[in-house]
């Protein structure tokens, strides 16, 4: 299977691996970062979070083939701290967020997480959930629909989908991603559809909605940053600005002093910034990885260091 790991290079020296040291891929995916990180760590460990079975699978094979150091919980990165908690882990001394959904996720058309290939309305991260995009597209209201296709996929004529969605649904279900990709088309008219493909959006909301995937960043975020040692560094590489906005936030929040106590003589500790920003400027993918893999044109990688 050919996957493609999103800005490789830069997350692997970023990291500054010790040979010894606790890492965590939060997002073990198809372990593109996990081998890389694995491979140089000979004496230390590695676990890994996925939701995602397949992925885990085919992980699983392709990490015991350079060590048997790691470990991979099927589980949602939001239980992170208590997951390592278990394996009597306290401090690490790095952790990678790869977020977004991984490349065999969106050509394997039967997960239905793309608008190019006609399949169930599914979207789910984790196979055993039961809540998927079916449910959000039939069951939510006027209202709701509007709402997450605006906050979640920033789509200006959410209202016009939402409604056409309630319409088309009181005839019969909506099963499939071309029923939907229908009827957003009729929606908003062709001239719009093809300028502005309102799908992607759409789509991007719906998936974020489905796996709840905002409201978990906000939650792990605070989480990682507490589990690293000193010098230890966190990278989270986004693929579209809601993403990129919280993590920005939060590393701000960390990074600076607290504004109660800001211009006083001596700032107590409990107020001073843990966070050091490695690069104030976001990390894109180089022209060569572009040519490579068109999918990292929106990727941006931020890393933070634990002071």
């Amino acid at each position: 299977m050919k996957h493609y790991s999103v800005l490789l290079n830069e997350v692997i020296e970023n990291l500054n691996l010790k040979e010894d040291g606790i890492y965590v891929d939060a997002t073990l995916g198809y372990a593109g970062h996990s081998q890389n990180i694995l491979k140089k760590i000979k004496r230390g460990f590695l676990f890994a979070f996925d939701a995602d079975l397949e992925a885990i699978n085919y992980s699983q094979k392709v990490l015991t083939e350079v060590g048997s150091n790691f470990k991979i919980f099927h589980s949602n990165f939001v239980n992170l701290k208590e997951k390592l908690a278990e394996e009597n882990i306290q401090e690490i001394d790095g952790i990678v967020f790869d977020l977004g959904v991984s490349s065999p996720q969106i050509d394997n058309k039967d997960r239905g997480f793309s608008f190019m290939q006609d399949a169930k309305l599914d979207m789910r991260m984790n196979q055993k959930q039961s809540f998927s995009a079916y449910e959000v597209v039939n069951e939510y209201s006027l209202n709701d629909l509007t709402q997450m296709f605006y906050s979640y996929g920033e789509e200006p004529k959410s209202r016009f989908i939402a409604k056409e969605i309630v319409n088309a649904r009181q005839n019969k279900p909506i099963e499939t991603t071309k029923e939907l990709v229908e009827i957003i088309k009729k929606s908003v008219g062709a001239k719009y559809f093809n300028l502005k493909h309102p799908e992607r959006q759409v789509f991007q909301a719906i998936r974020i909605e489905v796996n709840n995937e905002l409201n978990v960043l906000e939650t792990v975020l605070p989480d990682a940053i507490s589990l690293l040692k000193k010098g230890g560094r966190i990278c989270v590489i986004t693929f579209h600005s809601l993403e990129d906005r919280i993590v920005k936030r939060i590393f701000k929040k960390y990074s600076e002093i607290n504004e109660l106590v800001k211009g006083l003589p001596n700032i107590p500790k409990e107020y001073q910034p843990i966070l050091k920003i490695v690069n104030k400027k976001v990390i894109l993918a180089s022209d060569k990885e572009l040519e490579e893999n068109s999918r990292s044109k929106s990727a941006k990688l931020r890393i933070g260091e634990k002071i």
